[in-house]
């Protein structure tokens, strides 16, 4: 297997980063998913991208036809409505917004929180995940309350959020928005289709959105099955952390990738979510690109 920093001499397309961020979300990529793209095949049919997060990889490629899904509803609520109805999904930001705008920042994020957690929903889960402390969307493992508490930060003004909402419309108008696991979409790509997996990290994400349950050995044996029927793909996982000394050890099968690329990803979101604003200096982490291809 081949490996390689992104400041190396890769191979590799010419992409413009795309930089309007519509989700917060733990391992958002959009400040250089134009870099993961930019090694994407130069041609490829059906785009599936199993692990939707905030879509920075989705949006940046702005897809001729794609599928993009995700276990987790909410998620999934929110993607349909931006590509069915976007003006409800403006309004939702709205009427959550002029609430912290009538009752204060803190008591308006914890009203939602609350009725989040009383019946979990995708107009809620929209509010929250763009103003919670850091963009780190944390669940109990136990039963899937949303615990992360409110940021220091201000959120986005409506109007700013709708102009985010009008971009994205335009970027994703062939995606089908679909609420499935994983596996469903690895058994609906077909030979030429190109796969991208950004799942939850098994360093550093067990108590994130999703994660606890998921298994990274599990993935692996999809992606062989895929590589064998000719589909391509390329997953995003665990790097390196403590500024480079400690590479995160994986059980990756020899043979299953063609090539490994460490890409700069700068201080760890998570870490200075866990270490409540301590000096970041020595948590820079990189993420590791596997590519079948």
């Amino acid at each position: 297997m081949q490996h390689a920093f992104l400041f190396e001499d890769v191979s590799r397309n010419k992409v413009e980063p795309f930089k309007k961020q519509l989700l917060k979300w733990i391992g958002n990529k959009q400040r250089f998913a134009h870099e993961i793209v930019a090694l994407f095949p130069e041609k490829f049919g059906t785009y599936h991208e199993p692990f939707l997060g905030s879509g920075a990889v989705l949006g940046t490629l702005a897809p001729a036809h794609a599928v993009a899904s995700d276990a987790f509803l909410p998620l999934v609520e929110i993607w349909k409505a931006l590509k069915e109805n976007p003006d409800e999904l403006k309004r939702w930001y709205r009427e959550r917004w002029e609430m912290h705008s009538s009752l204060g920042k803190q008591q308006a994020y914890e009203v939602v929180r609350n009725n989040y957690n009383a019946s979990p929903n995708g107009a809620d889960l929209l509010f929250l995940c763009r103003t919670c402390y850091g963009g780190v969307v944390r669940f109990r493992k136990a039963d899937g309350y949303m615990s992360t508490p409110c940021g220091i930060h201000e959120p986005v003004s409506p109007e700013s959020f709708a102009q985010r909402v009008d971009t994205w419309v335009s970027r994703i108008g062939h995606v089908e928005f679909k609420h499935m696991d994983y596996k469903g979409a690895f058994a609906n790509a077909k030979a030429g289709d190109l796969i991208y997996c950004d799942p939850p990290y098994v360093h550093s994400q067990s108590i994130l959105y999703k994660g606890q349950g998921f298994s990274f050995v599990e993935l692996l044996e999809q992606v062989a099955e895929a590589k064998k029927r000719g589909v391509f793909v390329a997953v995003s996982i665990d790097g390196t952390k403590k500024s480079g000394e400690v590479t995160c050890e994986l059980p990756i099968p020899d043979g299953l990738f063609e090539r490994e690329i460490f890409v700069n990803l700068g201080r760890s979101m998570l870490r200075r979510f866990q270490m409540e604003g301590e000096t970041l200096e020595n948590e820079l982490v990189s993420d590791r690109l596997l590519l079948t291809y």
